[in-house]
């Protein structure tokens, strides 16, 4: 895919910027080859591409797309039908706005950033190669013994003033919208999966894996490589230390570590008492 997009591209905007001198025939099989369609634009039968350039960046975009007439769109780029970009946006060369897609005034979207059936509030940072709105990982096995998968059709949604690591990945909801609150900040490389909802200013480390469903409250720190068991809730204002693995629900606000986690304090006891064990039991041998 990453082969083929870069050519895709060149051929829309050529044939774009030369759309004047082709032929009729000539530029219908072209919109064809891009997935678009030549659509009658006269009496004559005027064909038209459905991908333009963009006079702000070099990108391009769907003749359906809404773009406010400051936003940026570099080449490379591309912004799909019905997508929707608000005032002073910046889409980085190589990033893909897909279909009713809608992004807030003053977000910066990265290098080869991935957007597909989600929304982006206002003043976000997302940054290089991060992919948010794509399929959850929901399987079942049914009465044949064979695997299907179970329909991922709801979508994600960013709050605003959010920032968003290089190559971290939001699914899509399936029984619920994945939501990102406000304010939260996610560090690079983590996955959340289908139906997570963060609360408003959550910090979230790298190399986190939350699982679907998972509901977090407000003020909520994750360090890096926290897990969490899919349909864990954690109330606000918990933080959890690194190489942590949540299990059960957190209904108490405080620090909390270890496998499974507990409250920090019992995870320091049981780390003191796990080392003079191992003391105790080298001498005996």
């Amino acid at each position: 895919m990453a082969a083929i997009l870069p050519r895709t591209i060149r051929r829309a905007a050529e044939a774009a910027l030369s759309l004047r001198s082709v032929p009729l025939r000539g530029a219908g099989h072209l919109a064809r080859s891009l997935g678009g369609g030549s659509a009658a634009c006269s009496d004559a039968g005027t064909a038209s591409v459905e991908f333009v350039p963009w006079h702000n960046g070099g990108g391009i975009l769907h003749r359906a797309a809404s773009v406010d007439p400051t936003a940026v769109v570099e080449a490379g780029a591309v912004v799909h039908s019905g997508a929707v970009l608000g005032r002073e946006v910046v889409v980085g060369c190589g990033a893909v706005v897909g279909p009713l897609v809608s992004i807030g005034q003053s977000t910066r979207i990265g290098y080869n950033v991935v957007l597909s059936n989600c929304s982006v509030g206002e003043f976000c940072t997302i940054h290089n190669g991060a992919c948010i709105g794509q399929d959850g990982f929901g399987f079942f096995v049914d009465e044949d013994g064979q695997v299907k998968k179970k329909p991922q059709m709801l979508y994600a949604r960013i709050g605003d003033h959010v920032e968003i690591g290089a190559n971290t990945c939001i699914d899509r909801g399936s029984w619920r919208e994945t939501l990102i609150g406000d304010h939260t900040k996610i560090d690079n490389l983590v996955q959340i999966g289908h139906n997570v909802v963060t609360g408003k200013c959550c910090m979230i480390c790298g190399q986190v894996g939350i699982a679907g469903s998972v509901t977090l409250g407000d003020y909520v720190t994750l360090g890096g490589r926290v897990a969490i068991r899919d349909h864990v809730s954690i109330v606000s204002k918990v933080r959890l230390a690194a190489n942590s693995s949540v299990t059960k629900d957190i209904q108490k606000p405080g620090d909390y570590g270890g496998f499974p986690a507990v409250p920090i304090n019992e995870w320091r006891r049981q780390t003191a008492n796990l080392r003079l064990f191992s003391k105790k039991d080298g001498v005996k041998r």
